[in-house]
């Protein structure tokens, strides 16, 4: 059968309750009585000490029920009263009487002492029972804070004893007492060793010795610890193994990645990095625990950080290595507020790229001279042949004015793709450069006569930027606008937005599908070819202005509605980009 850890610890101390009682008989005198309440008081608060565990757990997870009966049950047995009280002064449980028919107990003296984090002990009149009452009150304690209080009494009507018997009854309060200390002895054994084995145990446990175990011959409580003690062991050396199994294959899956990834803690110390850095990086030894700055040297990193701890979402710059480019991007991972970097190698690309653009640039160049030698001879031809004839003049002039508008264009935009191409920024009056430019297109705007208008702020900040260059901006969109509206306005609203300025150019005029939105920016691309021909488009303009856009550091959108008009959105920074 299983003795339970609290039946072993309440008879142990219920033999010193009993050998220290008989003791106390023995003498009559006031000493003696003294010695017999404060062994009763002993008596009490043993008594409270074996309840204690059961009476915190009960007011912590509110198993009133369950330590009302264990209440009663002890309170019987020990003849002893039992009495639980919530923090409040609310009695919650109590051997001798229906906790819900009494009364408030939060102005007791001996609860008033337990509530503040003391014993409390009082020898008073009971008005419940009607008798004089010995009593003992400690503080139920989880976590710091004082939860309740657990209170044992004893009803005292004679403590005196005869004269004659105290011989005898002193002889036989040592006997108790010498019974009362071996059976203290025998029982705080048998509590304290299987604690301090499992102490031991689980010092070694969390030193990283998951093989720990511990074994009890006993049947209690504490073999069902160890028990659950082992258990616990055996999972845990099951889980960190597997931890280490997923750490090592995750590693392994980020090692054999081609991109190069760091991730870079709060104080700004590389906490990891893949093989594949190290050898874009061609270093041999770890990086780890050193500072990004100095192990990766390179300013743009430390822009691409700082944008990154600026909530910007997934900034990417390209970035230069021991003369490669890579494309590096930067995710930032709360609530630790690290950083991860991916860069992917884009080497070959930027080569291709470059070769596009001098293959672009130097057919360009080779392509101005005989076409503006066709046109020369088209003009002088123009004259010496009859009406039939200047009119294959005339579609060969304009088609050469056509290829001539593609190579300026393809030109302008060679320059505007390279990096740093010439940006020449001085601080401009955005408001007087748009009515200036709008000025150019006075003559065409009264021929279709449509209304183009200005509608900006008196106030409007000055812009830092390339004047030349957010000239042609404005003029390729307001081109644009003429002459894809047929009827109603042209507007140009301009507004100071945060630390930005807002351009924005709309038009009523034919509108764009929403589908075919994605792809304006791209060169050649046109929506209507027939238009296109018919009014000299070279299907570059849009693919300028993202790129003077991009150049300052600003945003270009577009909204359009077929049949409705179209808006371009411009987001220019106010400051140097």
């Amino acid at each position: 059968m299983k003795n339970s850890f609290f039946a072993k610890v309440f008879i142990g101390y219920l033999l010193i309750i009993l050998a220290l009682s008989g003791a106390s008989l023995i003498a009559f005198s006031d000493t003696f009585r003294d010695l017999y309440n404060q062994s009763l008081l002993d008596n009490l608060t043993n008594l409270a000490l074996a309840f204690k565990t059961e009476a915190t757990d009960a007011v912590e997870k509110g198993t009133y029920g369950r330590i009302s009966t264990l209440a009663r049950t002890v309170g019987k047995e020990a003849r002893t009263r039992i009495t639980v009280i919530d923090a409040k002064g609310t009695v919650i449980a109590d051997s001798d009487e229906d906790p819900r028919s009494m009364e408030n107990h939060g102005n007791r003296p001996e609860v008033r002492e337990a509530l503040s984090g003391r014993r409390g002990t009082s020898r008073r009149f009971s008005s419940t029972m009607n008798q004089e009452a010995l009593y003992v009150a400690l503080p139920l304690e989880t976590g710091g804070k004082i939860r309740g209080v657990l209170r044992t009494s004893l009803f005292v009507n004679d403590t005196r004893v005869p004269s004659r018997l105290m011989g005898r009854m002193t002889e036989l309060g040592a006997l108790f007492a010498l019974l009362a200390l071996v059976a203290a002895l025998i029982v705080s054994g048998s509590i304290s060793r299987p604690i301090k084995e499992l102490t031991a145990a689980a010092r070694k446990l969390a030193s990283g010795d998951f093989n720990t175990r511990v074994f009890l011959k006993r049947n209690d409580e504490f073999r069902a610890l160890a028990d659950t003690f082992n258990s616990m062991s055996r999972e845990l050396k099951t889980a960190f193994e597997d931890l280490k199994r997923q750490k090592a294959e995750l590693k392994s899956i980020i090692d054999s990645l081609r991109e190069g990834l760091v991730v870079i803690g709060k104080k700004g110390t590389i906490i990891y990095c893949n093989e594949s850095l190290k050898a874009l990086l061609g270093r041999e030894s770890a990086l780890e625990g050193q500072l990004y700055w100095e192990a990766l040297g390179q300013s743009q990193f430390i822009e691409l950080m700082e944008k990154a701890r600026g909530n910007r979402l997934n900034p990417v710059e390209e970035v230069e290595i021991e003369g490669k480019m890579f494309l590096c991007s930067a995710t930032r991972i709360d609530p630790e507020e690290e950083i991860v970097l991916v860069l992917h190698d884009i080497t070959t690309i930027k080569e291709l790229e470059k070769i596009k653009r001098d293959l672009v640039s130097s057919v360009s160049h080779e392509l101005r001279t005989p076409l503006t030698s066709i046109k020369g001879f088209a003009e002088t031809l123009e004259e010496e042949v009859d009406e039939k004839g200047r009119h294959y003049v005339e579609i060969i002039k304009r088609n050469t004015d056509r290829l001539i508008n593609i190579v300026r264009d393809l030109l302008l935009l060679s320059q505007l793709e390279e990096k740093g191409s010439g940006l020449e920024k001085e601080e401009i009056d955005l408001k007087g450069l748009a009515e200036n430019t709008i000025r150019i297109f006075e003559h065409q705007v009264a021929e279709k006569e449509l209304s183009l208008r200005l509608d900006a702020p008196a106030d409007l900040p000055a812009v830092h930027a390339d004047p030349f260059k957010i000239e042609q901006m404005l003029i390729n969109l307001l081109d644009n606008a003429i002459k894809y509206t047929d009827k109603g306005e042209i507007k140009v609203a301009l507004r100071s937005l945060d630390q930005d300025v807002m351009i924005e150019v709309h038009d009523t005029g034919i509108g764009m599908p929403k589908e075919k939105l994605a792809r304006i920016f791209e060169r050649f691309y046109v929506i209507d070819k027939s238009r296109s021909r018919k009014t000299g488009g070279t299907g570059l303009g849009l693919s300028i202005v993202k790129h003077i856009v991009l150049l300052h550091g600003g945003e270009i959108t577009v909204e359009s509605t077929p049949g409705a008009g179209s808006s371009f959105l411009i987001r220019l920074p106010v400051g140097s980009a």
